[in-house]
């Protein structure tokens, strides 16, 4: 189920190998056997990617529910038996070199600990944090924050990502009024709304739902709708990225639960903060 939701979210079997941190083959053959299983395809496969067929739609919803509910008795198992680990929610590009970084430096620091990681798509800026599914969360900000603690790691610019053949995206800089009229993307219903406000450039937007990176890149590919990406981020040649200079920068944090005195959380969020200051 891992491997097909990381398929179904990079919309590329190459991405998502990388992404699992294994090679391609094994992947494809375990996604061969799962729709052999299921009994129809789950992909229609073409030479730029891939896309969900309907069955496909409808497992994800499933086995997104399904790893879920894994990660929670997971849990809920190690609480119960005392290990000594600490799982950590992460969104979006884990290239980030500050979580490599940090990655090295709690393990020199930690080496018998358990270091559990919980990948979490766009619709929970928190990485399953105030669900109980992991300790701390590497994430952007802003989202409410009621009852969590956040700690500042780094700021990044943001632009607009367009259409390489998009007039727009000959500019050298961009202001949210020049994308007045454009179709933006959305998140799914339920999304924490400052989120969903700082995402959509602080006014309501129409356009397509999306839970991932890869589903919003794919929107603009596919529908010309605006996305928005922290400046720096490789895209594909087909797209570009145009600074905003009247948006917000992107806040790169730590966050955990208020209260929360556990001295594994503590140490996490103090080698965080020197990783990224580097």
């Amino acid at each position: 189920m891992r491997y097909f939701v990381a398929v179904a979210e990079e919309l590329h079997f190459g991405r998502a190998a990388a992404r699992l941190h294994m090679s391609q083959p094994p992947l494809s053959r375990a996604i061969k056997r799962l729709e052999a299983d299921v009994g129809a395809l789950l992909f229609a496969r073409s030479p730029t990617g891939v896309t969900l067929t309907p069955v496909g739609r409808v497992l994800l919803d499933e086995a997104r529910a399904l790893l879920d509910h894994a990660d929670r008795v997971r849990v809920r198992v190690s609480a119960a038996a005392g290990a000594a680990t600490i799982t950590v929610g992460i969104l979006g590009d884990g290239t980030d070199p500050g979580v490599s970084r940090l990655a090295a430096a709690y393990r020199r620091t930690h080496p018998g600990m358990d270091i559990r990681v919980r990948d979490t798509d766009l619709t929970d800026p928190t990485c399953g944090l105030r669900a109980g599914l992991v300790d701390v969360a590497l994430t952007r900000a802003p989202f409410d924050e009621t009852a969590l603690t956040v700690r500042l790691l780094r700021t990044d610019p943001v632009g607009a990502v367009l259409r390489a053949d998009d007039p727009l995206a000959r500019h050298d800089s961009l202001r949210l009024p020049d994308l007045i009229d454009r179709r933006w993307f959305q998140f799914p219903q339920g999304t924490d709304p400052v989120w969903q406000s700082y995402w959509n450039g602080g006014r309501p937007r129409e356009g397509p739902v999306v839970r991932a990176v890869q589903e919003c890149l794919q929107a603009v590919l596919w529908n010309g709708t605006v996305g928005l990406a922290p400046l720096g981020h490789d895209l594909p040649a087909e797209l570009a990225v145009v600074p905003l200079i009247d948006m917000a920068p992107s806040r790169v944090v730590a966050v955990w639960n208020e209260g929360d005195t556990n001295p594994l959380i503590r140490s996490f969020i103090e080698i965080a903060t020197a990783a990224y200051r580097h």
